[in-house]
């Protein structure tokens, strides 16, 4: 499927299953991958869809057959980053500036680091102190440096971390065990 018509269809997604709530299922198993309180806090403070799509992508891993522990982490976690603030507006610039003009996305997304920020307690938590326009587009571009920060200091496996921070990452190669769980968790993402 074409990626301007994938991301569409996640935005309707989006937009129809907003009030959806995860299922008991789902909670059981998020706390077999994310064990401590500290993990399960990270995954709290994603917004629904994004909880969501982190579920889709580490499902999809679990049935073609990966059972490593570090990848569904990294799997659950990867965009806990842009729990700091992605208002779907933005996403539907960031997606529409990635297709058409991927020179004006790095310009917009330039900026000071937010590496260093704490996550927000729930997705309901107010976005960073100084939001403006441009601050979606800078954690769009930080958000897999932030998130792997934020699950290194919540104990992640510390190959999760390395995944998370690797996962917008251009895999032309793979050299290694690492390199090739990377791509399986790109391939899930770009999957779901």
């Amino acid at each position: 499927m074409h990626p301007i018509l994938y991301r569409s269809s996640q935005f309707f997604a989006a937009v129809v299953q907003s009030s959806d709530t995860l299922s008991l299922a789902d909670k059981t198993w998020l706390g077999t991958i994310l064990t401590t309180p500290a993990q399960q806090q990270l995954f709290a403070c994603m917004s629904p869809n994004d909880q969501r799509h982190a579920l889709a992508v580490a499902h999809t891993l679990q049935q073609v057959g990966q059972i490593d522990m570090a990848l569904h982490q990294a799997a659950l976690l990867h965009d806990v980053g842009k729990s700091l603030g992605q208002p779907i507006i933005h996403r539907v610039l960031i997606v529409l500036l990635e297709a058409f003009w991927p020179r004006l996305l790095q310009r917009l997304s330039r900026g000071p680091s937010l590496v260093s920020t704490p996550p927000p307690t729930s997705h309901l938590s107010p976005l960073i102190s100084h939001f403006s326009f441009l601050t979606p587009f800078i954690i769009h571009a930080q958000h897999p440096q932030i998130g792997a920060a934020w699950a290194e200091a919540a104990a992640c496996e510390p190959l999760a971390v390395r995944l998370i921070t690797r996962h917008q990452d251009q895999i032309q190669v793979i050299f290694t065990p690492e390199e090739y769980l990377l791509t399986l968790l790109q391939w899930a993402d770009n999957l779901n």
